[in-house]
């Protein structure tokens, strides 16, 4: 089995591609081994000791990188982990984990005056935003709109990124004050 790897654009976090489906459906963020008990290779990841963050794709892996450490002492060990667990076949998550429970969602309380405003808001996102995300290792999940201002959660490649704040304001606010005029800001949360 191989397994591909390819730089983001945060250097802390290189983007794993197995060559098959990692996740059915959604995405998946670990930002600490407690976190990461609900899947055994998350836990594994961790238990390197040298990661800092994993997150789960839909054809990916991103693993971030603690501060300091050296991505070419690290990948070996985590393409060990990962072609462990993908030539073993294990599960992604534990049998009787939080793994099949809904997340409760953060998002904000949003006026139902807002409806078609927030419709048009999570479409771009969905459609143009995401992918484009999932490109580089990440993902950005909507939070919530108030009075102008949209409210994004950056996760995978994307959190903790030196051009995120860019990437948020250059790329994903221009594109959303273009089709949405009501949109003023976009803010990370």
């Amino acid at each position: 089995m191989l397994i591909q790897t390819e730089q983001t654009p945060n250097p802390a976090t290189l983007k794993f591609i197995p060559g098959r489906q990692v996740m059915d459906s959604g995405t998946r963020d670990f930002a600490s081994y407690e976190e990461a008990e609900a899947s055994p290779l998350a836990a594994a990841l961790f238990s390197i000791g040298d990661v800092e963050g994993v997150f789960y794709g839909r054809d990916f892996i991103s693993v971030t990188a603690a501060p300091g450490v050296e991505w070419r002492d690290l990948r070996p060990q985590v393409l060990e982990v990962l072609l462990d667990h993908f030539v073993s076949d294990a599960p992604l998550f534990a049998p009787g984990s939080a793994a099949g429970i809904h997340i409760a969602s953060e998002e904000m309380e949003e006026d139902p005056a807002d409806a078609e405003i927030v419709a048009q808001i999570r479409e771009l996102i969905d459609t143009r935003v995401r992918p484009a995300v999932a490109q580089d290792g990440g993902d950005i999940v909507y939070r919530g709109y108030k009075d102008g201002h949209v409210f994004l959660a950056m996760q995978g490649a994307c959190a903790g990124c030196p051009s995120s704040t860019m990437t948020l304001k250059r790329g994903i606010e221009s594109l959303l004050k273009h089709y949405v005029p009501e949109v003023e800001t976009v803010e990370a949360v």
